[in-house]
C-alpha cells in the first residue's frame, strides 16, 4: 500500500528527552541511546526538543555535541531552540563547535518571541528591564549571520594569541552551518518571514489558526507564504513532523497505553484553543495500515519530502525505541522512503537489552 502523491525521501525523530528528578543522568543516557538507535534504523535525522525549568534537554547544543560522538552518520538537530534566552554570539559559538564535533551534521531549529517563564527566568538572565528587550526575528537574523563567520573589525583587526595571530571572527568557523538553520514556522507571518529570510521551515502538530480553523488548511496556506516569499533560486528544506505512534509490535498493555494517551489529548484537536487559537492535528495512534491511510489522508505532506516523527513525552524508552522501529520499518517505505543498505537488512536491534 503506497500513495503515489507521496514521495517522502528523508525521515527523523523527535523526542523530548525525559528524565527522573533523581536521575537525569540515565535519562540523557537513554536519548542518547535513542539517537544511536535511530542510526541503525537508518533515520536520517534524529532531533531534540530544548526546554527550560522543565525534565528535558535545558541546552541542545551541549546535548547534540554528545550525541556526535555516539553516531556517526545521522544528522542531528534542535526543534526548536527558543531565542529570547540566548545570545546570538554565545548560542553561534556553541553550535560552531557541536557542529565540529560533528563532521557538519548539525540542524539549527529556532524560533523567536518572548520566551517562556519570562516572569520567572528572565530576572536571572538578563540585567536591567527584560520587558524592553528585542525578542523578534531580528534575534534570527543575528544568530545566522554570526554563523556565517564573517570577520569582525577592519582588515588590521587581528587576534593575538601564544603561537598564533589571526583574522577576528567566529571560532570554529562551521562552514555551511548557516545554511542549516530552519525557522519553525507556526503562523502565517512567520512562516513568510521564514521564506523571505531564505531560511529552511519546519512546522509540526500545532499551528496557529490565524487563517483557518482547520489545521491542514491552516498549514498549507502557511506552507503556500512560505515557498511564495522565497528569494529568486532559493530552495530550502521543509520538513513536517507529525505524532505517529505504530502499535504494531507493541504488547497489549503498550497497546492500550498509547490509546488512551491519544483520546486524553483528542478535545482539543476539536477546536481551537486559547487566546493564540493553537490548532492540533490528532495523534496518528494504531496499527501502521491504520496510520498509513491518516498519512495518505494528510493535505500538507504531499507538498514536503521530510517527515519528522514527533515522540510523546514521558513514554519509557523501550517504547520509544517501539515506536521508532515500527515506524521505520512498517510505514515510511510505504511513503516513498528507502532505508540506507545497512539498515535494510533489518536485523533487531535489541538496544535496551544491550545495556542491560
Amino acid at each position: 500500500m503506497t500513495s503515489p502523491s507521496l514521495t517522502i525521501g528523508h525521515i527523523g525523530f523527535l523526542t523530548p528527552g525525559n528524565y527522573p528528578d533523581d536521575d537525569p543522568a540515565g535519562g540523557l543516557e537513554a536519548s542518547l541511546k535513542l539517537f544511536e538507535a535511530g542510526e541503525v534504523l537508518g533515520y536520517d535525522s534524529a532531533w531534540v526538543r530544548q526546554r527550560h525549568l522543565e525534565h528535558g534537554i535545558s541546552s541542545a547544543s551541549v546535548f547534540l555535541a554528545a550525541a556526535s560522538q555516539r553516531t556517526r552518520r545521522i544528522q542531528l538537530g534542535s526543534a526548536v531552540i527558543q531565542l529570547g534566552y540566548e545570545s546570538p554570539f554565545r548560542l553561534a559559538e556553541d553550535l560552531s563547535m557541536a557542529d565540529a564535533l560533528s563532521g557538519g551534521r548539525l540542524n539549527v531549529g529556532v524560533s523567536a518571541g518572548p520566551p517562556l517563564h519570562a516572569e520567572l527566568v528572565a530576572p536571572l538572565v538578563f540585567d536591567g528591564d527584560w520587558q524592553t528587550f528585542d525578542f523578534s526575528h531580528a534575534r534570527v537574523e543575528r544568530l545566522v549571520a554570526n554563523l556565517a563567520g564573517n570577520y569582525i573589525g577592519d582588515g588590521e583587526t587581528y587576534v593575538v594569541s601564544p603561537g598564533n595571530r589571526q583574522r577576528a571572527r567566529l571560532q570554529p568557523y562551521a562552514k555551511g552551518l548557516q545554511d542549516r538553520v530552519w525557522y519553525g514556522g507556526g503562523s502565517l507571518r512567520s512562516s513568510e518571514w521564514a521564506g523571505k529570510t531564505g531560511l529552511n521551515l519546519m512546522i509540526g502538530s500545532l499551528t496557529s489558526g490565524d487563517v483557518s480553523d482547520d489545521f491542514f488548511e491552516a498549514q498549507a496556506r502557511q506552507l503556500q507564504a512560505y515557498r511564495a516569499a522565497l528569494p529568486a533560486g532559493r530552495n530550502p528544506r521543509v520538513a513536517a513532523g507529525r505524532v505517529i505512534v505504530p502499535t504494531d509490535s507493541a504488547d497489549r498493555r503498550t497497546r492500550e497505553k498509547y490509546h488512551e494517551y491519544a483520546a486524553s489529548r483528542h478535545e482539543r484537536t476539536l477546536s481551537p484553543q486559547g487566546p493564540r487559537r493553537t490548532l492540533f492535528s490528532r495523534d496518528l495512534v494504531g496499527g501502521s495500515d491504520e496510520i498509513l491511510e491518516r498519512l495518505f489522508a494528510d493535505s500538507v505532506l504531499p507538498e514536503v519530502r521530510e517527515l519528522r516523527l514527533e515522540l510523546p513525552y514521558e513514554f519509557a524508552p523501550e517504547e520509544y525505541e517501539q515506536i521508532i522501529t515500527d515506524f521505520a520499518r512498517k510505514i515510511a517505505p510505504q511513503l516513498g522512503w528507502q532505508p540506507p543498505p545497512a539498515a535494510a537488512a533489518g536485523e533487531p536491534l535489541n538496544t535496551w537489552k544491550a545495556f542491560a
